[in-house]
């Protein structure tokens, strides 16, 4: 279950307490929103924009009245467009959302510059995260970048999939540990949504937990999710304007003719996006050779090398999030032994500090001092080994030392 299955319940949950709700499918990747409730919808927002159809006609309804714009991977094109050739679609927007009390946008989970627009033209940017490590590296990187875009609202953060309060709070402090330290500013906590094998079940059965009857567990995480939006809402300032009107916005500040002349003009690529270019290459030539194992070695080797050029705290939690990652789970047995072992030892070679190492270098090439006979503790030689010779055979060594002292004692 993830951001969809969140969206799409906390929508059903509002509108069956007599919400008017309105559910926006931002994912311009999945657009999926609507396949959950087994609807298939033959009209999106890319009809509206070429004049065939009407906003109003797209709408999906589902239960409880929840209303669905579904597909909207015409938001993009309407954004590009001319001001005077979108103002059509964004008025009907406009009016449209003015007549519900919630409009709810699920966004697409990546960095694209559109659902970036989404996340700010939203009144409460929610940011859903799972315990997986690889999530809270997402989560992480969606939030610095809309900082770097001059976002100033706090993000709420909601636990999906967590197996209890403890862990969720857990996650949620990491995430907000590392916003505070890297980021400087601080998040809000939402709540969590707990893994179960009901909420499983109902994205296969395309039947949303939202629909169950309240009492059942499942559906009353929504009814306490719903309670927490409407609590973090009222501590918001008023929104100046509608989603529409920020899409008008954008389209003004980026007309498509400014699109069109540039189309020729070779575009500068952004460092992510030339990094992100070069996994996907990378990831490509893996593909042509899949058992090609030095080549894999070899990229592998050169990328953790230039990760350690410039060890701190960030390449630790690279790293960190970068095993944690990995499917484990699928080596064999001895390999996952074979594989502790080394990273045991990887880790006690680490923890050595330089004081230590060398502390144990001086202490292996100190020599023992060379044994030699104490006359003082116990006299002459010759006596000693009459002493000795006198001695039963099966007395003990502290019954020796005993006698031993007792006869010097007494000028044997």
């Amino acid at each position: 279950m993830g951001k969809t299955s969140v969206a799409l319940n906390l929508a059903l949950t509002l509108a069956r307490h007599e919400k008017r709700v309105l559910l926006l499918d931002g994912d311009t990747d999945l657009a999926n929103v609507s396949i959950m409730l087994g609807l298939y919808p033959e009209r999106t927002l890319a009809n509206v924009i070429a004049g065939e159809c009407r906003l109003e006609d797209i709408l999906l309804e589902a239960d409880f009245g929840l209303h669905i714009v579904p597909g909207a991977s015409g938001v993009q094109e309407c954004m590009d467009m001319e001001p005077d050739e979108s103002i059509r679609i964004l008025r009907a927007l406009s009016k449209l959302e003015s007549r519900y009390d919630y409009v709810i946008t699920d966004t697409a989970a990546g960095l694209q510059p559109i659902s970036l627009h989404m996340i700010a033209a939203a009144e409460l940017a929610c940011v859903v995260v799972t315990p997986d490590p690889a999530s809270l590296t997402d989560a992480f990187s969606l939030i610095k970048v809309l900082k770097r875009r001059g976002y100033r609202r706090t993000p709420s953060v909601l636990i999906n999939m967590a197996q209890g309060v403890s862990q969720a709070r857990s996650v949620f402090q990491r995430l907000d540990s590392a916003a505070r330290r890297h980021l400087q500013c601080s998040l809000h906590y939402m709540g969590g949504i707990w893994r179960d094998e009901t909420l499983r079940q109902s994205v296969l059965n395309q039947r949303p937990v939202a629909l169950l009857p309240p009492s059942d567990p499942s559906c009353r995480q929504f009814e306490t999710l719903a309670d927490m939006v409407d609590v973090r809402l009222s501590q918001l300032p008023p929104r100046k304007a509608g989603i529409a009107a920020y899409w008008h916005s954008v389209s003004k500040r980026s007309p498509g003719r400014k699109h069109k002349a540039d189309a020729a003009a070779p575009a500068v690529a952004s460092p992510r996006e030339r990094c992100v270019q070069a996994v996907g290459e990378l990831e490509a030539v893996f593909g042509q050779a899949p058992e090609n194992v030095t080549l894999r070695y070899e990229a592998f080797t050169r990328l953790f090398a230039l990760l350690g050029q410039t060890p701190n705290s960030d390449v630790v939690e690279i790293i960190q999030a970068g095993l944690g990652a990995i499917d484990w789970e699928i080596l064999a047995l001895d390999q996952r032994e074979h594989l502790a072992n080394h990273l045991r030892h990887l880790a006690y070679e680490i923890s050595l500090s330089s004081d230590a190492v060398k502390s144990e270098q001086g202490a292996s090439q100190r020599s023992l001092p060379e044994p030699s006979y104490d006359r003082v503790s116990f006299g002459d030689q010759d006596k000693l080994v009459r002493v000795l010779k006198e001695q039963p055979a099966d007395i003990s060594l502290n019954q020796f030392l005993r006698s031993l002292a007792g006869k010097e004692n007494n000028g044997d």
